[in-house]
């Protein structure tokens, strides 16, 4: 009895060790968000701090937990990582995204590991296995120090690393359970071996994501779940979709990523809690990994170590990964700018320490050098590229000036509705809905909330500061509305100087020579409704601004998924004389000036002489 209760004390004293340091390092995002400091970095070095050689000194080997518990927390994030993957968003950045996460991956893996074979004396397969272990950037950890430093990319280049950083996890997983393979087999293998390998993994991982992605988004559909049940019943179907794909030794990891991709693209009841529940879940399941594998490391250890794997991390930072990127990259149109940048941004994170965790596992020989090396390319990744990717955002200039709108939306799924929800609002002093004569055709409001009291649309007569609006929306849509609630930014915070309106055809060129302002590169040659379509990932909003140079241009109304109205707004500038007559040239008034002439020029062809 008394060895029972003893039993069972050492069991609530490692829940509240675990519980204490969760809280820990949450409490310390604060201060890692403060300074730039990249979070995850935060998590691990307390892990290490409460291991063996740290001030906590608990001793943890258990290499088999570390698995289970990286098997599920990296279930979970490839199924996140599915469901915010828009494919009609991103279709033009699929294929480079897809390459880079595929052949770039190979790439990287074989210069790795190449250096791997000379520096530590491996076999080509062993360092090919190590090159393998580091090649899978970080999802998480590149978007949470993009959105901590205030970064909004240029479409294309957000849309390329979004996709590759949530699907080159499973393609590296893949490789290094093969390479594991290969390795156990040793001279008994055989190259047949291996393509029925990887043929298996691929076609049940693949053919297992689509129907669970499926039967999921019709059980949300069907079922009529209590509240709050839905995102408890995804997440535990994504595991279950990935148990029932390695079952019968097939990718596990590629079908949860294709579940997740099939339900984040399909029309499903409660959609948006889902996707709120994911996101904390995503966040827990990356805090587990690190404060895991922190524990799991011992520094000590990585002494003999830290010179062979800085030199192999540094390569990795500095050739492999670039070398990979711009080969992937060579047929499509990226600058070298942004080539440099994405090259740049492979973060490697706790994956990769996942992933060597698999030869220790597997009974690899050299297992510990695999673990040791993973850990020290990833902490020097997270240190150097982490703490310096929004520096070098700016400056390679991939980052646009104008950020993205911070607003707190609520939104509220309806019961037996898929294609609608409702969006709640706080009405702040200064956002732009308060200035709107009208709203966007598509939205209904429903009501208002003031002082406590609940008011119809009608009784609420027009919005005020401290209002809570809330708004019947397509689903598709509802955060196009971003802008017209949230905070207008310094740029905003004075009353321009002049401001004009413009319909969505007129192009970029045009105004930037009547008005003498610049217009960034990769906006050039395009539409007013083109260049927005490319800043906002077509997914274009009220209030959403571009700015060229001394003026911005904001989206006044949209007309289905263009630009029906534009407003160009001038600050203190001195403007060339051309641009004097601009209003006349290019203003809905000076074409319907031009108009009537034609027609004038038409009925009456016949002009007076200069002397009559």
């Amino acid at each position: 009895m008394a060895r029972t209760m003893e039993q069972i004390g050492l069991i609530n004293l490692g829940l509240l060790f675990l519980a204490v340091l969760i809280l820990v390092g949450i409490a310390s995002s604060l201060i890692a968000t403060r300074f730039g400091a990249p979070l995850l970095l935060v998590f691990l070095i307390i892990g290490m701090l409460a291991g063996e050689d740290g001030p906590g000194g608990i001793v943890f080997n258990d290499y088999r937990l570390t698995y289970l518990i990286g098997t599920v927390a990296l279930a979970v994030i490839l199924f996140d990582g599915g469901l915010r993957t828009r494919l009609a968003v991103f279709r033009g950045s699929l294929l480079p995204a897809s390459l880079l996460a595929t052949v770039g991956v190979v790439i990287t893996a074989a210069l790795t590991g190449a250096v791997a074979c000379l520096v530590l004396g491996l076999s080509w397969l062993q360092g090919l296995l190590l090159g393998a272990v580091v090649s899978s950037t970080d999802a998480a950890a590149v978007f949470f120090l993009m959105r901590a430093g205030g970064l909004q990319l240029r479409r294309r280049v957000a849309a390329a690393l979004e996709i590759e950083s949530g699907t080159n996890d499973p393609f590296a997983v893949f490789l290094t359970i093969v390479l594991v393979e290969l390795i156990m087999l040793g001279a008994q293998g055989s190259s047949l071996d291996v393509v029925i390998l990887l043929l298996r993994q691929v076609v049940i991982g693949t053919v297992a994501g689509l129907v669970g992605g499926y039967l999921l988004v019709q059980g949300l559909n069907r079922m009529a779940l209590p509240s709050g049940l839905h995102p408890l019943f995804a997440i535990t179907a994504a595991l279950a979709i990935y148990a029932a794909a390695a079952a019968v030794e097939g990718s596990g990891f590629l079908a949860v990523y294709l579940a997740g991709l099939v339900l984040g693209n399909r029309p499903a009841r409660a959609f948006p809690s889902i996707l709120s529940f994911h996101d904390a879940a995503t966040w827990l399941c990356q805090i587990l990994m690190f404060l895991v594998l922190g524990l799991l490391v011992t520094p000590s250890k990585l002494l003999g170590y830290l010179l062979p794997a800085f030199v192999i991390a540094v390569f990795l930072i500095v050739i492999a990964r670039p070398v990979a990127v711009w080969l992937c990259l060579l047929p499509f149109r990226f600058t070298a700018r942004e080539k440099a940048f994405i090259s740049w941004v492979g973060l490697r994170g706790a994956v990769s320490i996942f992933l060597a965790a698999i030869p220790t596992l597997s009974g690899v020989a050299n297992a510990e050098v695999y673990f040791n090396v993973a850990f020290v390319a990833v902490f020097i990744s997270l240190l150097v590229q982490g703490w310096t990717l929004t520096a070098v955002a700016r400056g390679l200039d991939v980052a646009l000036t104008e950020t993205a709108a911070e607003t707190q939306r609520v939104e509220i799924d309806l019961p037996g509705q898929t294609n609608l929800e409702m969006v709640g609002f706080p009405i702040i002093e200064d956002s732009p809905i308060l200035t709107r004569p009208d709203l966007p055709s598509w939205i209904q409001p429903v009501m208002v909330a003031r002082q406590e009291k609940v008011l119809t649309w009608a009784d609420a007569k027009a919005l005020n500061p401290g209002d809570y609006a809330y708004f019947l929306v397509p689903t598709e849509r509802a955060q196009r509305l971003d802008r017209l609630f949230a905070a207008s930014d310094a740029i905003h915070s004075h009353h321009p100087v002049a401001a004009f309106n413009f319909t969505g055809d007129i192009s970029l060129d045009e105004l930037a020579a009547a008005y003498g302002l610049s217009v960034p590169d990769d906006l050039r040659g395009l539409t007013i409704t083109e260049a927005f379509r490319l800043r906002c990932e077509d997914r274009i909003g009220m209030g959403d601004r571009i700015q060229l140079g001394p003026a911005s241009l904001t989206v006044h109304e949209l007309e289905d998924e263009d630009v029906k109205q534009a407003s160009l707004e001038i600050d203190e500038v001195e403007l060339p004389v051309a641009s004097t007559s601009a209003l006349a040239e290019f203003s809905l008034y000076g074409r319907l000036q031009r108009f009537v002439a034609q027609l004038a020029e038409r009925f009456n062809p016949t002009k007076p002489s200069a002397g009559a």
